[in-house]
């Protein structure tokens, strides 16, 4: 056995059990069970408990490639007794499930990718009841948006153009499909209210910009922007899903003021996760896709997760303003002193390829 790389495994199981998600602290025991291998990879296997007096519980931990000690991912733990007849038998179907979970999010990323150019946002309700009236209002009072050609559908849809755009709005009397918005919630990490939120609502409004193909990418996003932050003044509005995220009714049309200024609304447009990875702190995109851009990542640094969330906004405002590709192997700053590498390889953070921004 690889001592190495068991240390390197329990490590990795321990600190996933130690997330808030998960077990919420480090298990009082932990034990390596045994090994196997699985499509070409090598997994270990643990047994752990709570405390004392607690049942001993089955995690599993990899995989590696020969003797590395870099593992794919594939941590899991579903708090199920540990069984020593069944062990590996039950450890090697958390690692399928865990596999086919990975699949499916990198084919949804694909398709996500193909999309470019698709500007739609949902705004949560408490009930299934809005004010088209009054959103069309606001939009012109706030906003200075001149909408023409009006239709609707009763109290169920609406639909208009704006600048040569098309924007639509329609009313679905149902919570989000699968707990999409349950699910986005739990990754806002400044609004500790946005599971609740999300939980409660009882409807939701569909809201889409269309134009001509992947033209004018930054007009229809600021479109959106725009009408997502009239739908917050909503009587019934309870919470905003975009970039895979819920946001706070108020906080999200207080961060599109910075439109009013000539500024894009990048924070409205790009959600930058924050993580601790192992060595440091993490911070990815995600919603430059939309925009036809690769997502961006900054892995393991030593820095503030402000400072590191500054930075990476910073890039996306200067990439989606300039309209700039960023390539492998190339470098990227704002001075001759001022220079970070750019490396495009499979996603740490996300599913798919990302550029990875050396802080």
């Amino acid at each position: 056995m690889n001592k190495k790389q068991l240390e390197a495994a329990q490590k990795a199981m321990v600190r996933w059990l130690a997330h808030p998600n998960e077990l919420g602290r480090e298990p009082e025991r932990i034990e390596c069970a045994g090994t196997f291998d699985l499509h070409e990879m090598h997994y270990y296997y643990f047994k752990y408990r709570k405390d004392p007096s607690a049942p001993w519980l089955l995690g599993v931990c990899g995989g590696y490639e020969g003797d590395g000690l870099e593992h794919c991912g594939h941590v899991f733990s579903r708090m199920e007794e540990y069984d020593e007849a069944t062990a590996v038998e039950q450890a090697t179907a958390l690692v399928e499930q865990v596999r086919e979970f990975w699949m499916n999010e990198a084919k949804r990323w694909e398709e996500r990718g193909a999309h470019t150019g698709l500007f739609v946002g949902f705004v949560l309700l408490k009930e299934a009841a809005w004010d088209k009236d009054r959103l069309l209002r606001d939009l012109g009072e706030k906003w200075g948006v001149d909408v023409k050609g009006e239709t609707s559908e009763g109290g169920i849809a609406l639909g208009f153009s704006a600048d040569g755009l098309t924007v639509g709005v329609v009313l679905v009397p149902a919570p989000m499909l699968n707990d999409e918005a349950v699910e986005g919630a739990e990754f806002n990490y400044f609004w500790p209210g946005a599971v609740e939120a999300a939980k409660a609502h009882k409807a939701h409004l569909v809201v889409t910009v269309a134009g001509s193909g992947k033209e004018r990418l930054l007009e229809r996003g600021k479109l959106l922007v725009k009408v997502l932050a009239c739908c917050c003044g909503q009587e019934n509005a309870t919470g905003v899903y975009t970039s895979g995220v819920v946001f706070e009714p108020e906080f999200y049309a207080d961060l599109a003021e910075v439109m009013k200024d000539g500024r894009l609304p990048v924070m409205n447009w790009i959600w930058f996760g924050l993580y601790p990875g192992e060595q440091g702190f993490c911070c990815y995109t995600f919603g430059m896709d939309v925009f036809g851009k690769d997502e961006m990542e900054v892995l393991d640094v030593d820095a503030e997760p402000a400072d590191l969330r500054a930075f990476l906004s910073g890039l996306a405002v200067y990439v989606l303003e300039n309209d700039v590709v960023l390539n492998d192997g190339e470098t990227i700053g704002f001075s001759e002193d001022d220079k970070h590498a750019i490396t495009r390889s499979k996603g740490v953070s996300l599913p798919g390829m990302t550029l990875k921004i050396a802080y």
